[in-house]
């Protein structure tokens, strides 16, 4: 009996021994991932051309570089992680200097300060002499995870910013001295040669510089708890770049306030300036705005570059049925013509391209605007001055009386500019503005909520144009893919009829969808999206919708008539965008999904 059981025993012993995978391969044979004769095939390669097992897999592509990750992650009984949707803590990447970071190719990503553990992401999570430098270096505790060597390379290229850190490094290390001194000095006296020579003055001038390379449209510089934050608006998208101690915080506060020309003893209401900067030859027009918070003040920089090439309508993304009403409404001598959207939908550079478009020596354009984002030749441009008594509607009255033959109103934001909008229409000119609603048919209903008479609009507005804006993808590193059913099917239910109208025109098969996105296989360097292009549905005041206004028909009512004549909705001309690979259809759905 014992020897029986001491037999089974034995065997069971060796049983386990023989399915314990000696080799990675082995678990892809045991996932189902790989056959055994793949395998086979996989090992006489190697011996004949020496190229590793992993390269020959991603080569055939008989397996993903992700499985190939958790596969190895498996065998090697270390966690996986998926860095690319993984939030990671700032205060984990201050603990790794970049030099090291990317030297070694591991990424801070969480960390335990009572426990002294930290948790890194690593291309080779068995570098042994990495994971002893990193704890000899942090004094933490490390766990390691392995990740995606193409994910870990664009987060560190992304998280890390050799261009704007390297520099902010060396002015903290040498305004460590003299910070102190510097915090205790926040009073008028900070306008002497001392802030302008401190190391402060590089940060700030560290942080203008990587906006202007980074196509930034908007600089946040954000106190928060023990920490600065320092975030970029480029393409639309908010992205953290650089984190500050706290310490430095009122210092480069301060030093903005300067050459913004506000009072930088005054931290208890908000304040508006402006300032001019030079760099790479650009000359660059920033709008500072700062607000007090429970943290300290908190700066937002705009960003506007002067004599900067106004883009044409169809490089904006106008076309078609939408581009040919745009070019016969803002044609018409008298009317009103209004570009609907939410702020930084790209209203105001939209208006610009257009009075680009119509301005000729034979016309007296005039302008009000809250700011002037773009310097036109041979148009009057005048900038709202609240504080002087100079609003959008005191400047549309003295306009009236300098013989203009268009006038553009940066934004209706009352009753009284609405009225004085639709006055200079009634007596012959032409009036270009902006508004803020979601569709173009809802601006007709937000006029009247301002008290806008219904007889009126029906005889002055001839155009609303409702707009969005979307990044588009790298064209250098896109690739095609077919979208699952749901997707199909919600492009088809969206544009209809248009769908297949558009498969014809382009000599597509509408049984073959495909779309575009951002390659996997682009260099960590090369970003995804570059650059921004418009969404945009095109109303023009027919005499059928004339009619509906005045009898005060809901928007609901408006669009349906419009669609009839051929008006594209915003998310139908995204979607088209989409199908031409201009875009992507996420992008699409976050701007556009109302």
């Amino acid at each position: 009996m014992l020897r029986i059981m001491s037999d089974t025993a034995q065997s069971t012993k060796l049983a386990s021994i023989a399915v314990t995978p000696q080799h990675f391969l082995d678990v892809l044979i045991q996932n189902k991932k790989l056959t055994e004769a793949q395998v086979g095939q996989l090992r006489n390669e190697q011996l004949q051309t020496s190229t590793s097992y992993e390269d020959l897999l991603l080569e055939k592509k008989w397996i993903s570089e992700v499985e190939l990750t958790q596969v190895k992650a498996e065998f090697n009984k270390i966690p996986f992680i998926n860095i690319s949707e993984t939030s990671i803590l700032p205060e984990a990447l201050m603990l790794v200097g970049e030099s090291v970071a990317k030297r070694y190719e591991v990424l801070p990503f969480s960390y335990d300060k009572s426990a002294k553990i930290l948790k890194v992401a690593m291309k080779d999570p068995l570098d042994l002499d990495a994971i002893s430098f990193l704890k000899q270096k942090t004094g933490y505790k490390i766990e390691v995870y392995a990740a995606v060597p193409s994910q870990l390379e664009i987060a560190l290229s992304d998280r890390y910013s050799e261009d704007i850190s390297s520099e902010v490094d060396q002015a903290l290390e040498q305004n460590s001295n003299s910070s102190d001194q510097v915090v205790k000095k926040q009073t008028a006296s900070l306008r002497s040669e001392v802030v302008r020579d401190a190391p402060v003055n590089r940060i700030v001038e560290t942080i203008l510089e990587f906006a202007i390379k980074a196509r930034a449209s908007d600089v946040h510089i954000e106190p928060q708890l023990g920490r600065t934050r320092i975030r970029y608006r480029i393409d639309g998208i908010l992205t953290e770049k650089l984190i500050l101690p706290r310490s430095v915080h009122d210092s480069v506060i301060s030093r903005i306030k300067i050459i913004a020309n506000l009072k930088i003893d005054e931290r208890r209401v908000p304040q508006d300036g402006r300032f001019n900067y030079v760099a790479d030859s650009k000359e660059i027009d920033l709008r500072v705005s700062t607000l007090p918070t429970i943290h300290g003040e908190k700066v937002v920089m705009r960003l506007l570059e002067k004599n900067t090439v106004v883009p044409s309508l169809e490089e904006l993304g106008i076309s078609g049925l939408g581009l040919k009403n745009l070019n016969e409404a803002m044609r018409i001598p008298r009317g009103i013509v209004l570009v609907t959207g939410p702020t930084g939908s790209g209203k105001t550079t939209t208006l610009y391209s257009v009075l680009h478009e119509i301005n000729t020596p034979k016309v007296n354009i005039m302008t009000i605007e809250d700011p002037v984002e773009y310097q036109m030749t041979g148009i009057s441009q005048v900038q709202v001055n609240s504080q002087a008594g100079l609003t959008f509607a005191n400047g549309m009255r003295s306009f009236l009386r300098q013989d203009p033959d268009i006038i553009m109103v940066g934004e209706v934001r009352d009753t009284e500019t609405a009225d004085l909008a639709i006055q200079a229409s009634l007596t012959g000119h032409l009036v270009f503005s902006t508004l803020h609603t979601n569709s173009a048919a809802g601006a007709i209903p937000r006029l009247m909520d301002m008290g806008a008479e219904s007889f009126l609009l029906s005889s002055t507005i001839t155009l609303v144009m409702a707009q969005r804006v979307v990044r588009k993808i790298n064209p250098e590193y896109k690739e095609e893919y077919i979208p699952d059913q749901a997707v199909i099917d919600d492009i088809k239910a969206v544009l209809g009829e248009r769908y297949n109208q558009w498969c014809l025109a382009n000599k597509k098969d509408p049984e073959k969808m495909v779309l575009y996105k951002p390659s996997k296989d682009r260099p960590a360097t090369e970003p995804d999206y570059i650059g921004r292009i418009g969404i945009f549905e095109v109303l023009p005041i027919t005499e059928k919708i004339s009619h509906m206004i005045i009898e005060k028909k809901p928007d609901t009512d408006i669009e349906k008539v419009a669609l009839e004549n051929g008006m594209l909705l915003m998310k139908q001309d995204g979607y088209i965008k989409s199908l031409e690979g201009m875009t992507t259809i996420e992008e699409v759905l976050r701007v556009a999904e109302v």
